[in-house]
């Protein structure tokens, strides 16, 4: 048995009920974006994308004939927030019933902890968006070698220090170390994220694709059931840092988009006769467009994805799961630079059960169970 679970990194598809209580009344990632920039994806039409944007997003193109077997609906996040951990872990099962921990600024005696460990002294402590924070610290961590902390709205702890001049190897320790304090101090943040760049001038900094995240280390989800169960899962893009490791037989890191699909591509026609899942994140449409808030650098890496699903899916048989979904919205339109608050669309192909309009996110853990496990010994019935 073959299954993917694609997550397209921050496709929301219109506000959710509860988009008040986090200042995105409005928001909706793929509506405006086929409102204003002509998007058409008809591969993920076929799949069912159009009919449930209809009712709910102002402009949808013409409806397209669907594939047999595909059936669609819109998911309703249940967990306190709208970051990737909370989202991810919600897809695989686990509900977060308090939200994870987020700050201004961290506290003195934990950033007092981290430099006497590790060493450095720190630029920053502030809120701000990656762009903006290299722009106002990144001469001076040049000058001074004094790496830059910072946070966000999401439940983040992010270290930013020069790829050559800090060295990377070198970040990557000092986030491992964060990550380890924060554990020992009871702060549930849900990741640690280096973000090393290159450039000598705020004109010409740029973030590079080596980006690393240390997760908080999740709850036991359907990746560990089917694990246990003989399946072989197989981690792409950044779902090993999102499950911290946890219920992957074998990860396969890319950066990129493009890098994503080709290793899943790759995967698929390497299965075998063993039971395979290929869980995939791809995050440029989160990290280099909704965070910039570029709506035709979104738009386009869409049409980008859908060219891609197209041809792909003729290598998918009759009987085998496609699950493609989203994590949380990041509206390019919307203020600010951080995530929105949204429902998102899960889009199947061969589902083993009837999908649940409205649903949390957890129903693809139930599709991923119902898929691998009804027929073996102990699944689910």
């Amino acid at each position: 048995m073959r299954a993917c679970w694609l997550v397209l990194d921050s496709v929301g598809c219109g506000a959710a009920p509860d988009a008040a209580d986090f200042g995105d009344v409005g928001a909706d990632t793929l509506g405006h974006l086929f409102e204003r920039e002509g998007l058409e994806l008809p591969y993920l039409a076929s799949l069912g994308l159009y009919e449930i944007m209809r009712g709910h997003s102002r402009v949808v193109p013409e409806a397209l004939p669907l594939r047999p077997g595909a059936a669609a609906c819109r998911m309703t996040e249940r967990s306190l927030g709208k970051d990737t951990t909370t989202g991810h872990w919600e897809l695989a099962g686990v509900v977060i019933d308090q939200p994870l921990a987020t700050f201004e600024r961290y506290p003195a005696d934990f950033i007092d902890e981290l430099e006497k460990r590790s060493g450095v002294k720190f630029l920053g402590n502030v809120a701000a968006s990656g762009t903006e924070i290299l722009d106002r610290l990144g001469e001076a961590h040049c000058l001074t070698g004094m790496p830059i902390l910072y946070t966000s709205a999401d439940s983040v702890l992010q270290i930013a220090a020069h790829e050559e001049m800090f060295g990377l190897d070198r970040l990557l320790r000092l986030c491992e170390q964060a990550r380890e304090l924060l554990d020992e101090k009871g702060l549930r943040v849900g990741r640690v994220i280096a973000r090393p760049f290159l450039g000598r001038s705020a004109e010409h900094f740029q973030r590079t694709p080596n980006r690393r995240d240390y997760s908080l280390l999740p709850p036991i989800t359907v990746l560990d059931e089917l694990c246990a169960a003989g399946v072989r899962v197989l981690g792409v893009g950044k779902i090993s840092d999102i499950f911290a490791g946890r219920g992957l037989t074998e990860s396969h890191p890319t950066k990129s988009n493009l890098a994503g699909m080709k290793m899943t591509e790759r995967l698929w026609q390497q299965c075998g006769d063993r039971d395979s899942l290929i869980v995939v994140n791809l995050v440029d449409f989160d990290m280099l467009y909704g965070h910039r808030r570029d709506p035709k650098g979104y738009a386009q890496a869409l049409r980008e994805f859908d060219q891609w699903l197209g041809q792909w899916l003729t290598q998918v048989g009759e009987g085998e799961l496609v699950c493609i979904t989203a994590d949380h919205g990041n509206d390019p339109y919307h203020q600010g630079t951080d995530h929105t608050r949204e429902q998102v669309p899960l889009l199947t192909l061969h589902s083993p059960c009837q999908l649940k309009e409205g649903s949390d996110f957890t129903q693809v853990a139930h599709l991923l169970r119902q898929y691998f496990l009804r027929s073996k010994p102990g699944g689910g019935k």
